[in-house]
């Protein structure tokens, strides 16, 4: 975007709306936005000292030898090795510098999506952006936080349907089973990355509490499967924390945003057993979301960095493009009508005519418009 300051609230409708960002180019641009990085002062990669003595080294380690599928399939195992090896850096990086976070396991899960898109050094920006707001409660020394934000699940499906919200408290099932669901994004429950890729476009420009919706409107859509089921803890904890890979996604998400619209955060925690804990990441998301609505463009911001005497050749968005995925602007002018049609549902007669011309002037030039 050329606009100065950044359009924000237009990239936030683009990344929620149908189809997402489409590209990984396209996110290579927008997620950063979203979170208020300037792409030309990204954190240095981290250094040879960031393992010794760690105290979650053996744990980090042990979670990322362990996720060998969530790498694409078919990626050269030598490749695969060095991508795992900058994982852990990312991961203790990221905690070195806050001290006050505490590593949980699936954290990793949401650490590897963003590595394959946007690389090593955008990735430890955006961690640790994240790790600060969004997925603040997660990283306390305990698991109350996190059950606290679990606890908004069933109020919601007390709302929109009581009759399973009543099977589900006689079965007793209570929340765990979307536990990593919460905690990983859906990164560790979703065979597709594609999907992954999707859900993160929206949480990114959503309210921290977004994937526990999301989480509530799954359960919902599978209202009958959990009916049929016996009222049992077992079989019903069984049936709903094996998530089906073929979910309507697009369907989902608009579904999750009219019940966020619906029954906000703030009208669900006047119930009494949500008013026991204060969370962090709800607490200071309004802060967060006013940080990130006087962004200079890019092309502002490189000057700026050029101008402060930085060598930008080793800066900015450009150097921190990975080169394991997403060539896909590559492919020609079939994926920039894709973004077109994509983003012209939200962003308005004026910017598509913008767009529509940028087609004729080639994938280079669009990109340049952010």
């Amino acid at each position: 975007m050329r606009s100065d300051p950044v359009d924000i609230e237009t990239l936030r409708r683009a990344a929620a709306s149908k189809g997402g960002l489409l590209t990984d180019e396209l996110r290579r641009k927008v997620w950063p936005k979203l979170l208020n990085i300037n792409v030309y002062e990204l954190p240095h990669k981290p250094g040879r000292d960031v393992r010794k003595n760690h105290k979650d080294y053996n744990q980090v380690v042990l979670d990322v030898r362990r996720s060998m599928k969530r790498f694409p399939k078919g990626m050269p195992a030598t490749e695969r090795g060095v991508l795992q090896e900058q994982l852990i850096d990312i991961i203790l990086e990221v905690l070195k510098r806050n001290p006050q976070l505490h590593y949980y396991q699936g954290y990793h899960d949401v650490a590897v999506s963003m590595l394959l898109v946007v690389g090593e050094r955008m990735t430890i920006g955006m961690l640790d952006k994240l790790s600060n707001f969004h997925l603040r409660d997660f990283m306390d020394p305990t698991m109350d936080s996190t059950k606290h934000i679990l606890n908004y699940l069933m109020p919601i499906l007390e709302q929109v349907d009581a009759e399973l919200h009543d099977f589900m408290i006689r079965a007793e099932v209570g929340t765990i089973f979307a536990l990593s669901w919460l905690i990983t994004w859906f990164g560790h429950v979703l065979s597709e990355f594609k999907h992954t890729l999707r859900l993160y476009d929206f949480f990114l420009a959503s309210h921290p509490l977004m994937p526990i919706y999301l989480a509530a409107t799954i359960v919902l859509h599978r209202e009958k499967e959990v009916k049929q089921t016996e009222c049992d803890m077992a079989m019903v904890h069984h049936l709903l924390s094996r998530i089906p890979q073929d979910l309507p996604y697009e369907l989902l998400i608009g579904r999750a945003q009219d019940l966020f619209d619906q029954y906000p955060p703030s009208l669900l925690a006047k119930r009494a057993a949500l008013q026991s804990r204060k969370s962090l990441s709800i607490s200071t998301f309004k802060a967060f979301q006013l940080s990130t609505l006087h962004q200079r463009p890019d092309s502002v911001l490189q000057r700026l960095t050029k101008a402060h005497g930085s060598n930008s050749s080793g800066h900015g968005l450009e150097a921190a493009l990975p080169r394991a995925r997403g060539q896909l602007w590559g492919r020609g002018n079939k994926m920039v009508k894709m973004a077109v049609w994509g983003l012209s549902a939200t962003l308005g007669a004026a910017v598509f005519a913008v767009a529509q011309t940028a087609m004729d002037w080639g994938p280079e030039v669009l990109l340049q418009l952010f």
